[in-house]
């Protein structure tokens, strides 16, 4: 947005202070102004109204104006405004105790304010642990391409993203990465459930490659979401975990996007049987983007490990604003609205019978593959079904201006891999209504169909 400023008979335009995100830098680019919002949509400073089609940024479960959560708030803010994790306070205990029942097993939570924190603070636990329980040497970190976990320097080297990393690198020392399941693209071969597992299998190379006694753990997102929403087998999930169990190497579940129900499950590791990680870390959704709030759980037998005597074996990490009140009891108001309004079950009902209509756009010449778990679904764009060549980023843009021309705001997996920047993104809250999802799927459909 720009200010003018009359100097005699000249209008001076001067630029904005504001420095936005992930924008390449164009004095004469038009900013959209929001000043309000209820539901799904927002309304600019001109009265124009958008559907919010990827949540804001993949947090606005429960859509915006919330009127509960805002009073939840206020209402702590006035008893208790601000108190330090260094000592308590309820709506902290209350929170943690209740992150333990949803994830199914004791959990210890540390609270921070962002998904980078909650990661940055898994590391931190991991390297720490194994220095405890006799693995000094176990050190370093596994992740795999295409996934992200955060822009803070460890969480950036935990993200596997060229493009995000360049100008930045060289990052933390001791991570590594390995090939995704990603069938769509793969370079085994076979059915999608067989090349996830040789992506799986990798995995278990890279530890016999490193040697086990220098690898402390293997961070993952259970669907891969601003990496081009990449949706795994729930076989590899599986077949990850009990790889992991048998190298002594903790798994690190990144449930930031996949948790709180964005995927018809609580949580996103939740749709495979049998798995329980060591570590899940959650923002964005936790909240709805109400207030930041990052938490990290530890299960309850690696945070033993920090109860036993000796100088330096609590752990020596602090986040000022990290569980602060208000935030906490934002979460907890949050979290009573998802059970009570049964929205896991809503987003498995209507991802189906709503956003699923989108399939119908694989015939489309310029539609490779359509991916999709819940309220989470991308458009894999090439240029030809033949040579799966990726659209071009003029073409991608084209189809994002379309859209958002039409009323309809949605994402892309921008600045990710070199080249493949081709993922059309739609992740709406988990509130939005039946002809919301139909404005979404015709809009779409009809911007796709015009190219």
């Amino acid at each position: 947005m720009k200010a003018e400023v009359e100097m005699g008979n000249v209008v001076n335009k001067t630029p904005s202070r504001l420095w936005n995100a992930m924008h390449r830098y164009n004095p004469d680019a038009e900013q959209t102004v929001a000043v309000s919002g209820e539901g799904s949509w927002f309304t600019d400073e001109n009265g124009k109204k958008y559907l919010d089609g990827v949540s804001g940024l993949w947090c606005l479960n429960l859509g915006y104006g919330r009127q509960e959560i805002v009073d939840a708030a206020a209402e702590q803010m006035k008893k208790l405004s601000y108190f330090p994790l260094t000592m308590s306070h309820q709506p902290a205990i209350d929170l943690a105790d209740k992150i333990s029942d949803l994830l199914g097993a004791n959990y210890q939570t540390f609270f921070s304010n962002s998904g980078s924190e909650a990661n940055e603070t898994a590391f931190k636990v991991v390297r720490q642990y194994h220095h405890q329980t006799g693995n000094p040497g176990k050190y370093k970190f596994i992740s795999r391409y295409r996934g992200y976990h955060g822009s803070t320097l460890g969480a950036l080297s935990a993200t596997a993203q060229a493009n995000r990393r360049v100008k930045y690198d060289p990052g933390v020392p001791g991570f590594l990465h390995v090939y995704p399941p990603y069938s769509y693209r793969s370079i085994f071969g076979g059915e999608a459930e067989e090349s996830d597992l040789k992506a799986a299998q990798m995995l278990e190379e890279m530890i016999n490659w490193e040697g086990e006694e220098t690898v402390a753990a293997f961070i993952m997102e259970p669907f891969i979401s601003g990496g081009g929403v990449i949706v795994p087998s729930t076989k590899y999930i599986q077949r990850v975990t009990d790889i992991c169990k048998k190298h002594n190497v903790l798994l690190i579940m990144d449930e930031v996007v996949s948790g709180y129900g964005r995927t018809g499950k609580m949580f996103g590791f939740m749709h495979a049987e049998g798995v329980q990680p060591d570590i899940v870390t959650m923002a964005k959704g936790l909240t709805s983007g109400y207030l930041p709030l990052g938490a990290t759980a530890v299960k309850s037998e690696i945070y033993d490990a920090f109860t036993k005597e000796g100088k330096d074996n609590h752990l020596r990490h602090v986040s000022t604003y990290g569980g602060h009140p208000a935030a906490c009891a934002v979460a907890l108001k949050n979290i009573e609205i998802i059970e009570r309004e049964n929205i896991v079950e809503r987003v498995r009902n209507l991802g189906k019978k709503k956003l699923g209509k989108l399939h119908q756009l694989i015939g489309h010449e310029n539609v490779g593959e359509v991916r999709q778990i819940g309220f989470l679904l991308g458009l894999e764009m090439v240029a030809d079904k033949r040579s799966k060549i990726p659209l071009n980023e003029l073409k991608m843009a084209g189809i994002i201006g379309k859209c958002k021309q039409e009323g309809l705001i949605i994402g892309k997996n921008g600045d990710t891999v070199p080249g493949q920047n081709n993922v059309l993104i739609v992740a709406p809250p988990l509130t939005s209504t039946e002809d919301d999802l139909d404005f979404i799927v015709e809009t779409l459909s009809t911007v796709i169909r015009s190219l």
